[in-house]
């Protein structure tokens, strides 16, 4: 039983020592991103926004949403074996790394206690007084 995990924690120690951890970190963050394709409804959004705008409304809506459909199935799916075999190397399957989006909508960073550090003090524009329930004034609106 003990030489089984000696074993084991070897080939573990083997298969991470030849990959890497910067390219097993890459693909494992960029499995997430693909697996949680549905809740962010990317490519959906941007199917149907480039079918509107090559071939009309009627074929956006139809064409595009079903176009789009099976592009965020493929991609939900691509990111679960990413997420599942990220210490083994293998190539991207998309030509991104990065989320897809609609080209007009670009994001940006979201205002808040994990991207302004301040906020609490209230000079990155987070609500001022935080802390206590029911703030709402915001210093740069």
């Amino acid at each position: 039983m003990c030489k089984d995990w000696i074993q084991l924690s070897l080939l573990a120690g083997l298969a991470v020592g030849l990959t890497g951890c910067a390219e097993a970190e890459r693909k494992f963050g960029r499995g997430i991103n693909n697996f949680t394709e549905f809740a962010r409804l990317g490519e959906m959004s941007r199917s149907v926004e480039q079918h509107t705008l090559a071939y009309g409304p009627a074929s956006g809506r139809t064409r595009g949403l079903v176009n789009g459909f099976n592009r965020s199935v493929a991609r939900t799916a691509v990111g679960a074996f990413e997420v599942l075999t990220f210490p083994i190397p293998t190539k991207s399957y998309f030509k991104s790394e990065h989320p897809v989006y609609p080209d007009s909508y670009k994001p940006g960073i979201g205002d808040g206690p994990l991207m302004n550090t301040d906020h609490s003090l209230s000079f990155s524009g987070g609500e001022t007084g935080s802390m206590f329930p029911g703030s709402r004034f915001k210093v740069f609106e």
